[in-house]
Parts: structure tokens; sequence; C-alpha cells
């Protein structure tokens, strides 16, 4: 992004930016309970999944906002983050608080309009007091705050399941802790390489390549894992219960593809974030898709 592409860029233009939209593909991952309990057809399913999408696309970019206020100085010796809006002096901080409190506030009315609203608020609520404590303290503790990253993406997932008190099982649950925890770390792990220890981020200083690779390895071996127990398990805490066992057992298959291509990605400095890989990496996304259709088809078909 160019000085004149920012110097053109309006209040509005510049608000929405603050917000961050292209963070909003984390999440897409809210329907992945409802998509595989088999109840994503349900009308009001629907209604409160895309409820459930709605409250965590306003509250997480009204965290946005307050992180980039209180990182304004650190963001301007940044070679990226100095392009912020409000880093850039493009949105005033006076009309960020007051878009923060708005979209805070809009994000938690959003469930009421559920008939039984209380899990959703409760994991909202936690994204809340864990995303400020990691902008306030946590961020610079090292391991700790890779599990707190990871801790967003869990919340995003199990919202989907609170939004609709749909059972989520064991293997679930350890599926999307570990995948998390095995993005996060990759992203560490190629920041490390590229910039070096604590050039951007003070907290890569604490990591070395060894330990971030150990960690990486580790969730990796958990995620396929606990994806294979889901996969196969039969019985009322597994995928496989009940729908066609052939296609959610070859859905395996991409799921191993795309840790190993992470892994590449992240060891060879190339790895990014999340949203990044869904939204540019072709090999990313035609993985996702795969896997997609085989849930789909085991589930639904």
């Amino acid at each position: 992004m160019t000085t004149n592409t920012l110097r053109a860029r309006g209040p509005l233009l510049a608000l929405i930016s603050a917000m961050r939209p292209r963070q909003w593909v984390k999440n897409g991952l809210i329907v992945v309970a409802p998509a595989a309990a088999g109840v994503l057809t349900h009308a009001d399913i629907i209604r409160h999944t895309l409820a459930a999408f709605l409250a965590f696309c306003a509250i997480s970019s009204g965290m946005y906002l307050i992180n980039d206020l209180k990182d304004i100085a650190a963001d301007r010796l940044h070679p990226t983050k100095r392009f912020r809006a409000i880093t850039a002096g493009q949105l005033s901080p006076r009309v960020a608080v007051a878009a923060a409190i708005v979209l805070l506030g809009v994000g938690f009315a959003i469930p009421f309009a559920l008939w039984h609203p209380g899990g959703l608020f409760l994991v909202l609520g936690l994204y809340v007091v864990i995303t400020l404590a990691y902008n306030l303290w946590l961020k610079s503790v090292a391991v700790i705050e890779l599990g707190v990253v990871a801790s967003g993406f869990f919340l995003r997932a199990y919202a989907g399941a609170a939004a609709s008190h749909i059972f989520v099982s064991t293997w679930f649950l350890v599926v999307i802790s570990f995948g998390a925890l095995f993005l996060v770390t990759g992203k560490r792990s190629s920041e490390l390489l590229q910039v070096g220890a604590g050039a951007t981020r003070k907290v890569l200083a604490q990591y070395t390549a060894e330990f971030l690779h150990s960690a990486l390895t580790m969730s990796a071996t958990v995620v396929v894992t606990g994806y294979c127990l889901w996969a196969f398990d039969t019985s009322s805490t597994g995928l496989s219960f009940r729908h066609d066992t052939v296609a959610i057992r070859l859905s395996v298959i991409p799921v191993v593809f795309a840790v190993l291509f992470i892994m590449r990605s992240a060891s060879a400095g190339d790895g990014a974030a999340p949203e990044e890989l869904l939204l540019h990496n072709r090999t990313v996304q035609c993985l996702v898709v795969l896997w997609a259709i085989a849930v789909a088809l085991g589930v639904y078909g």
C-alpha cells in the first residue's frame, strides 16, 4: 500500500480497514460444529449460526480497534503495521473508541436474537476477556501467548455449537484445540525465520527454531491422530456415527496433506496467517474444498 493510496482513503474506508474484514474468514469456523453434526440444513440452526458469525465479526472488529489504539507507538516502527488506519492518522482515536464501543455492543446484543443465548454470550465474553488479557500482557509471555491466540480459533469453533446447543465430542475439541495451536505455532516459526528474534514481535526473542519445530511437530501429531480417531470412530462420539463411514474416512487424506503442506511452509519460512492461507494459497484452498466435499458426502449424502 503506497503513501498516496493512504492519503486518498477517507474516514469511512479507514474505519472499514481498521475493522479488518479480511480477518472475518476465521469466523467461518463457527460453521464446523453444526456442519459436522449434520444439522446445518435446519432453518433454526442456520439462523443461530449466522447470528453467531455476525456477533463474532462485530466483537472481533471492536477488539482489533482497541488493539490498534493501544499499539499506536509500536506500530509506527513496524514496516507494515504503520500503514494501519489509526497509526497512519487516517482514523482518529476518538472515532475508533466510539466505533469499538458500538461494535462490542452490537456483538453482545446479537445473541439475544436467539431463544437461549446463554452459551454463545458466555463464549463471546470469554473471547473479549482473553483478547484484552493478550493485548495488555500475555502477548509477551512465551508459550502462553501461543495458547491464547489458539484459544481464539477454538472459541469460534465452539461458538457454533453453543449458539444451537449442539453436542460436541471429545475428538472435536481435541482436533480444534490442537489444530489452532498448530496454525499459530507454524506462523511463529515462519516469523522467526523471516525477520529474526524480536525484530517485529518481541516474544520471538524467547523462542528458538528448534523449540518451535518441536511444538509444531507435537501439535501436528495430535491433530492427525485426533482427526483419525474422530473419523474412524463409529460410536456417538465420532464423526462417522450414523453417517457414510467411507466418505468420512476419506476426509482424513486432505487433512494429512494440509498438515504436511503447512509444516513444509513453516519450515521454509513461507508460513502465513490462517486467513492468508485460505484467501491466497491455492494448495490449501483445494485441500479444504476436498475435505469439505468428503465431509458433506459423509454427513449429508
